[in-house]
């Protein structure tokens, strides 16, 4: 299946394409999923000297790696939840895991983008604004968090009288200004790392969708043409298989992330509204979040939907936030429009584990996937390759699961969200 109408699918590399499987292959890890888990964790494994064979049932980054914002931030949705599950393994160092997780993505990528010469627009700077006085006690407590663990080079608060300096609006009373965090063009960045793949003697297969898993000492992926025989198997679809629903089921449910991108702003526009060229998001739960892309359009997302159903209308459903962050682009045309299913976890850890000895699953990242993926992707390739203390930490925890499916899973996540969304409206 091609690609959503989306910005990213527009301006791909045009020659990042692989084959369908079309024969039986056999490897020490076979992965399924094309997205940033599985692709970084072929890389991962392939630099290591393990012969890896990757199945997408799409294309690469057909998923909500190629649908994001495209920011990758030092935000954790479950960060006092992983500090508290992973006690049970780490006990005291558990506060300083977690911290070190919010930015060991970053390096993961910064240097790997480097390593591969990989043209994905990688660009450094985030803003994350806040609406009110609360918002704004907690963006001071995350930099006075920030400077007591040496990041204070990176950070700078920025008062109501200094955002114009940064973003031509009136929404916002203050911010938090984060040198370290970053933000690129989401699928580039994924094609690039299947070709890093390649090039080490991976083999990676589009279009080609895994619809058995067969368990035994060298279990098989089957798909309709081929198979790949393994040592060991990854299951890295997050919200886009239902594969291995005996043991998954109840585990993770999706919810509907909207963006859309404008038309082409000329420089006098970008740099009037932009003119640090920042990724930006708010404080609400239920967030807005922007930036400009290399050929100064305005990504902008939010809205999402926990109902597990994509939106209807994206362009309509944006355009009002849109205008009313940045009044100067009231009418613009939207050029490309598109929503994608991210992976949903109740406590927001995202929940990784075996199926048996040999069949590895790693999925929900609950909003911030871009890091996350990346970190557990090292953490997994470490597992597969001998050493599990880390993947350990993540497997110990305790995950609420709801007997039911999908649907009503989804439906029930909604109304919970609900109450968070109208508490953002009525917070002062």
């Amino acid at each position: 299946m091609e690609h959503t109408s989306s910005y990213y699918a527009a301006t791909a590399n045009p020659d990042a394409r692989f084959p369908k499987l079309e024969s039986d292959l056999t490897a020490d890890v076979a992965i399924i999923g094309g997205g940033f888990t599985g692709v970084a964790t072929a890389l991962e494994l392939a630099e290591r000297g393990l012969s890896v064979v990757l199945c997408e049932a799409n294309q690469i980054g057909w998923g909500a790696t190629g649908r994001n914002g495209g920011q990758i931030t030092g935000s954790l949705s479950g960060d006092k939840a992983m500090e508290r599950e992973f006690r049970r393994t780490l006990g005291d160092k558990a506060a300083d895991f977690v911290w070190d997780l919010r930015w060991r993505g970053h390096d993961i990528i910064r240097k790997r983008v480097a390593k591969y010469n990989i043209d994905c627009d990688l660009k450094f700077g985030h803003l994350q604004t806040a609406l009110t006085a609360g918002q704004l006690d907690d963006l001071q407590a995350t930099f006075e968090l920030g400077c007591a663990n040496g990041m204070g080079d990176d950070l700078t608060m920025v008062s109501k009288g200094e955002m114009p300096d940064y973003l031509e609006t009136d929404l916002y009373i203050g911010g938090l200004l984060n040198r370290k965090n970053m933000h690129l063009h989401s699928l580039n960045f994924c094609l690039g790392q299947a070709q890093a793949v390649v090039s080490l003697g991976g083999q990676v297969f589009e279009n080609s969708k895994v619809i058995a898993i067969e368990h035994g000492s060298k279990p098989v992926i089957r798909t309709a043409n081929g198979s790949v025989q393994a040592d060991k198997i990854m299951l890295a679809g997050n919200a886009y298989h239902l594969l291995e629903q005996p043991k998954l089921r109840g585990k993770l449910f999706p919810a509907s992330l909207a963006n859309m991108a404008t038309a082409p702003l000329s420089d006098a526009d970008a740099a009037a509204l932009n003119p640090h060229d920042l990724a930006v998001y708010d404080g609400r739960f239920v967030l807005d979040y922007y930036r400009l892309t290399a050929d100064k359009r305005v990504m902008f997302g939010g809205g999402t939907n926990y109902s597990g159903r994509d939106s209807q209308d994206v362009a309509r459903e944006l355009r009002p936030a849109l205008e009313r962050t940045f009044p100067r682009l009231k009418g613009i045309d939207i050029d490309y429009s598109w929503s994608g299913m991210d992976g949903i976890i109740l406590n927001r850890i995202p929940q990784v584990g075996r199926i048996g000895a040999n069949v590895f699953y790693v999925q929900g990242y609950s909003g911030h996937g871009i890091a996350l993926s990346h970190i557990l992707a090292e953490i997994t390739a470490e597992c597969i390759s001998g050493d599990g203390s880390e993947f350990a930490i993540f497997e110990n925890c305790k995950h609420w699961n709801l007997p039911v499916g999908r649907t009503i899973g989804s439906l029930m996540i909604a109304v919970g969200m609900a109450y968070y969304s109208l508490r953002d409206r009525f917070e002062r």
